[in-house]
């Protein structure tokens, strides 16, 4: 926990630069792919995903140390060779376990956030999975562990691995020449983020696009048909907790419903999107049936809830990196207080976000489990020892977020629904 919570701490200010890196260039180039509200929603769902790894919350049916302990037929040490063969294989790994959860009804619940984002951006590529509990494709590292890749080189490649897949999310880089034939690029990705009948569910690699060259996934970005993106079932809100269940819920409501028993056992292993004969009438769901004429989803905001929001999402990264940097202090089980309350802020500024009335309740939630923690611990989890007001800032702070949150939905929602109403 400690140790990822400090290359967490390294790789955050690294993202965020890159991200305003981008969205500059966007300004000056007059083409915003950024809107604010899309990047403050994706950055949010990298909070709560970086929140849940650090603290532990997922494990693997069967572990990479277990097999390569048990199963490797060789033992080799950990050379630079071996750092080569294991990346190779963490790919492989990487290309499969993402094109099942694109194939999959249910492993598809767990990748929607990803691709939920109807822009496609350097923030987006934040948008990762709170919902993926337990790690179900670590047997896909088979090859690595017969040849007796030890796991610490595992451990130490798979979150460069994943962060490496950050660079290429983004519409202002194009073709790349001879990268193109066997890296991953931005034009590669581009397509796979798309929702044009063209590009579904094509190029799954994640480091090498050959591996889709191989298996018969591959398209190219086609200068006819310029790319569109999202999910062809928008999840039209900004709050990425509500984004990681809403397929999971679509799935056990149909197979509450499904009357015949092989439906309620299959749905979960049909492709995806399939649904029981019959169900896209009965119990319509909303669907993108023309990617070039849908309109996207929240672009009315005031100014001042955007700034807002981007207020909320700089102090809450300002928690986290507190909670990352003392993990070990905090120690257990109090670091799951900490976990829950940063689940329970994102939660509510970005119901907020959605301009939802209720939204007010998330937040008095949120300020009595404020004052709770501060009057339990006597401080904000031992931050007065570097910060002697930290108590009297952060109640201050808590206050003016409740009130803040109070004022949107009581007078400003209220006003802009009646003007709304008047103007119809």
């Amino acid at each position: 926990m400690e140790e990822y919570g400090k290359i967490l701490l390294i790789a955050m200010p690294f993202f965020l630069l890159l991200i305003f890196i981008e969205r500059t260039y966007g300004y000056f180039k007059g083409i915003n792919h950024t809107p604010v509200m899309d990047s403050v929603s994706s950055i949010s769902s990298g909070m709560t995903n970086a929140v849940k790894d650090a603290l532990g919350l997922s494990v693997a049916i069967i572990s990479y140390e277990w097999m390569v302990s048990h199963l490797a037929l060789i033992h080799i040490e950990a050379t630079v060779v071996t750092y080569v063969i294991a990346f190779f294989a963490i790919d492989f790994y990487g290309y499969w376990g993402h094109r099942w959860a694109h194939q999959i009804n249910f492993f598809w619940n767990k990748h929607a956030i990803h691709h939920s984002s109807e822009e496609f951006n350097l923030a987006c590529a934040l948008r990762q999975p709170i919902s993926s509990f337990v790690s179900l494709f670590t047997f896909l590292l088979l090859p690595a562990a017969l040849l007796g890749v030890p796991a610490k080189v595992i451990a130490i490649l798979l979150p460069i691995h994943l962060f490496l897949q950050f660079w290429y999310h983004t519409r202002y880089i194009g073709k790349m020449g001879f990268l193109e034939k066997f890296m991953v690029t931005p034009s590669h990705h581009r397509v796979h983020h798309a929702i044009n009948p063209e590009y579904m569910d094509k190029n799954h690699g994640q480091i090498f696009i050959f591996w889709d060259k191989w298996f018969g996934t591959f398209q190219q970005e086609l200068d006819e048909v310029p790319p569109v993106f999202g999910i062809t079932r928008p999840a039209k809100t900004w709050n990425p907790i509500r984004i990681n269940f809403q397929h999971l819920w679509l799935l056990i409501k149909d197979a509450y419903r499904a009357e015949n028993w092989n439906d309620k056992f299959t749905i979960w292993f049909k492709p995806t999107g399939w649904r029981p004969k019959g169900f896209d009438e009965r119990f319509p769901v909303e669907k993108i049936d023309n990617v070039y004429s849908f309109d996207k989803y929240g672009r009315q905001h005031s100014a001042l809830l955007k700034y807002w929001s981007v207020a909320q999402l700089f102090i809450t990264l300002g928690l986290i990196s507190y909670l990352f940097g003392n993990i070990a202090s905090i120690g257990l089980p109090h670091i799951f207080v900490y976990g829950f309350f940063v689940f329970l802020t994102v939660y509510s500024y970005t119901e907020l976000m959605d301009t939802r009335r209720f939204s007010v309740f998330w937040e008095a939630l949120r300020f009595l489990t404020s004052i709770g923690i501060i009057y339990y611990y006597g401080d904000w989890f031992g931050m007065s020892k570097l910060m002697p007001f930290s108590n009297w800032l952060l109640i201050s702070y808590f206050t003016i977020s409740f009130l803040m949150s109070s004022y949107f939905v009581f007078i400003e929602f209220k006003n802009t629904q009646s003007s709304l109403s008047y103007g119809d």
